[in-house]
């Protein structure tokens, strides 16, 4: 006895389909999500239909009025989602580039490994992590040319039969491009993988921001501090403020790295065009949609009512991050760079010895280890001299700042128009 499941392919099956097994390959729980955009779909794809005889105007009219009311396309949607996610991250990069131009007098340490290295700006920080999201920010518009390729009217391997003008698709849906080959059409899940790496690599940058912040609000440190709207209190210990929105941003992390891993293995393995394992394409999209959306405006919250503390970075500046400046004026003495590095180094090792810091060991104590050393040592002592230096494009310097402002302005500024 046929099936009488009502399904479009059910002429070819007898019996029933196990409930469990009908709930296990449905996908209409997260597909629920495209209905307005696959609207769009359906209403150009009967506009085709009808240029190519196979329906009459009042046909194409009865559809058009009947799909006012139903269902849509991954592309289409994930083109939406792109341009939403595009002005999330662009007001987050403008937010931390408004803050590093109004906190441009500020300096404190920079950190390698972990450890005290030179004195920077502050917003020399912040630039450093807007610059990252700005090549996020120009990936995610590569993406989205990726994504605004037409796949309608590819059939379902072959091609179309019926003479449907994909040309007129793709103006009416406003696409750049048209899909070259309908087997690949059916299959390419290029643009999925490619969204997924992009959220990953964006949220790579956004964790790591969060977890130099996140050290930076702890006590040790006390560079900053949380505003209330972003932090949680303890439940057991009633001076604690922790910085649950950084600790989630951190987390959320995961989540999107592992779906995007998650797809690439099930794309590695596939056969030729279409298999019922791209299902899972959706559910990851969807998912890391909405964690970007979350958390790109839980950042842009963070970094636009953070508090800092100036003083407590003005004293963590300590002479011994001086070091290297200290060969660097032996440079300008003339000395090679290898020898005023050791000399600077048993500068250090003089007053770790000594047991005092290594701005107050005396200039006789200096010329001991280098003739080169003379009253105009002292210079090297001052921290905004230090900053001053690294003048050349890119570096900690006001006017590198200023430029580097320029230039993030300047890309955001393209890359919207």
């Amino acid at each position: 006895m046929a099936s009488e499941s009502g399904k479009l392919w059910g002429g070819r099956f007898v019996g029933t389909v196990d409930p469990i097994m009908d709930k296990f390959n449905s996908s209409i729980s997260y597909d629920r999500n495209l209905w307005n955009v696959d609207v769009q779909g359906s209403k150009a794809y009967s506009r085709g239909l009808e240029e190519a005889g196979l329906l009459t105007k009042a046909e194409l009219q009865q559809i058009l009025q009947g799909l006012d009311k139903v269902v849509t396309d991954l592309r289409l949607w994930m083109r939406q989602t792109c341009s939403r996610l595009s002005t999330f991250l662009r007001v987050l990069i403008e937010t931390m580039v408004d803050r590093a131009e109004a906190e441009r007098d500020v300096l404190f340490p920079g950190y390698t490994h972990l450890q005290r290295a030179q004195p920077i700006r502050w917003s020399h920080w912040i630039l450093s992590h807007a610059v990252a999201l700005t090549r996020d920010s120009e990936r995610l518009l590569e993406v989205q040319k990726r994504i605004n390729v037409l796949p309608l009217g590819s059939g379902a391997i072959a091609g179309n039969p019926l003479g449907v003008n994909r040309e007129l698709l793709r103006v009416e849906l406003n696409f750049g491009a048209i899909t070259i080959n309908s087997m690949d059409a059916t299959s390419e899940r290029d643009f999925v993988a490619e969204f997924l790496f992009w959220a990953s690599l964006c949220m790579t940058h956004l964790s790591r921001m969060a977890e130099d912040l996140i050290l930076y609000g702890t006590k040790e440190f006390n560079f900053v501090q949380l505003s209330d709207a972003y932090s949680t209190g303890s439940s057991l210990m009633p001076q604690k403020k922790n910085p649950d929105s950084l600790e989630l941003i951190r987390s959320k992390a995961g989540r999107v790295f592992g779906r995007c891993a998650g797809l690439l293995m099930t794309l590695k393995g596939l056969p030729s065009t279409y298999n019922k394992d791209l299902q899972e394409d959706k559910e990851a999209v969807f998912e890391v949609s909405d964690t970007m959306t979350a958390v790109l405006q839980v950042a842009t919250g963070v970094i636009s009512t953070l508090q800092i503390h100036h003083e407590n970075m003005k004293q963590a500046l300590s002479p011994d991050m001086l070091a290297t400046d200290l060969a660097y004026y032996l440079v300008r003495k003339g000395m090679p760079f290898r020898q005023a590095h050791e000399a600077s180094g048993r500068a250090v090792f003089m007053a770790e010895t000594r047991g005092v810091a290594l701005n107050l060991l005396t200039l006789q104590e200096l010329q001991t280890i280098s003739p080169l050393f003379s009253s105009d040592v002292s210079q090297v002592w001052d921290y905004k001299h230090s900053v001053e230096q690294y003048s050349a494009l890119g570096g900690t310097a006001l006017s590198s700042i200023e430029w580097q402002i320029r230039q993030v302005r300047d890309l955001l500024q393209a890359q919207e128009s």
